[in-house]
């Protein structure tokens, strides 16, 4: 008797618990016609993937019509040599955006999308953490002041999912949250008019921080991925349902206040452990095929977000071109085309 009611209080137990987490998951769902797509490119990736980058975007405005973007400065790029500066490429890329009259999210920090995530410039890997920090908000500023006047921006990303401290921890350390508010302090101050966007991860973030620090919320989704734990490792789909993110919306929001929120990288290329060049053509649709790439944009509209940037643009145009298969290209072009713009 003792047993059966354990068991009873056990069953109770977790069926309230189901209750409860389905009522936390209920969030209205944008019709499809609501959603909103753009993409996070990068000159970076691009150059990964050995294509001319100038191409990759013209091809991305015009053939594929996509007029929301997250640029990335990364600091590499745009500080080669200690003191000297080149906008040269964000330049283009931001030109390019506004003759098509589409707007633009420009990531700073030293954090930024790309693994292996910290990119810093090798002079600066010599300097004391003082210093390094003294250049980072340098260089910051400069790539502030040069773009706050134009229309096309509108929102600053400072770092990139900083509070995922454990991914990537090799390259980045742990986490200076009080020079991470250094940083938002001085974009705020160069320009207050727009808001700064904090980023974290969609299945491990916390979301509590981002949602502390920045005028506005991104976060990624990825469903597949491939794990080097000994006891998981491989190829993985992680156990999740849109209602995962509907919940974390609604607890975050409710504890810390409603912000304007997107996915800002919506995984849509094979995750792997050595470049995308270097793997065989198999083996990246098996991780990314255009079942999955359909699955994504299924998954994504019913998490409650209404706007998606995805990830794996510069992909999409490397199967294309390298004449393996256009499927990706084509279902991202029919996406965009049916979405309105700006």
């Amino acid at each position: 008797m003792f047993t059966f009611f354990k068991n009873h209080k056990i069953l109770t137990a977790l069926i309230i618990i189901v209750v409860v987490l389905l009522l936390l998951s209920i969030r209205h769902i944008p019709d499809k016609s609501e959603i909103k797509y753009g993409v996070s490119f990068s000159k970076f990736h691009a150059d990964e993937l050995k294509l001319d980058w100038k191409e990759v975007l013209t091809a991305i405005l015009d053939d594929l019509g996509v007029r929301r973007f997250r640029f990335s400065a990364h600091w590499p790029m745009t500080e080669p040599e200690q003191g000297k500066y080149n906008f040269s490429e964000i330049d283009f890329q931001v030109k390019e955006a506004v003759k098509r009259n589409a707007e633009i999210i420009l990531a700073v920090g030293r954090r930024l999308p790309g693994w292996p995530e910290c990119h810093e410039p090798e002079w600066a890997k010599e300097l004391s953490q003082k210093e390094k920090q003294e250049a980072i908000l340098k260089y910051i500023e400069m790539t502030i002041n040069r773009y706050k006047n134009n229309p096309a921006i509108k929102m600053w990303q400072v770092e990139n999912e900083p509070f995922l401290t454990f991914f990537g921890r090799s390259h980045c350390g742990d986490l200076d949250e009080e020079f991470l508010e250094k940083e938002i302090s001085l974009v705020k101050n160069l320009d207050p008019t727009r808001q700064v966007m904090v980023t974290d991860s969609g299945e491990f973030g916390k979301w509590f921080g981002a949602y502390s620090h920045g005028d506005a919320f991104g976060t990624s989704l990825y469903l597949y991925v491939w794990w080097r734990n000994p006891i998981i490792g491989g190829p993985i789909r992680y156990p999740i349902t849109p209602a995962f993110f509907r919940l974390k919306q609604n607890v975050v929001s409710f504890i810390k206040g409603s912000r304007p929120a997107i996915i800002i990288e919506l995984s849509s290329e094979p995750w792997l452990l050595q470049p995308i060049v270097d793997t065989p053509l198999d083996v990246q649709l098996d991780r990314m095929g255009i079942d999955k790439f359909n699955e994504m944009i299924d998954f994504s509209a019913k998490t409650g977000f209404d706007t998606m940037y995805l990830w794996g643009a510069e992909w999409w145009y490397w199967l294309k071109k390298q004449e393996h298969t256009d499927e990706h290209w084509n279902r991202a072009r029919e996406l965009f085309n049916s979405h309105d713009s700006p």
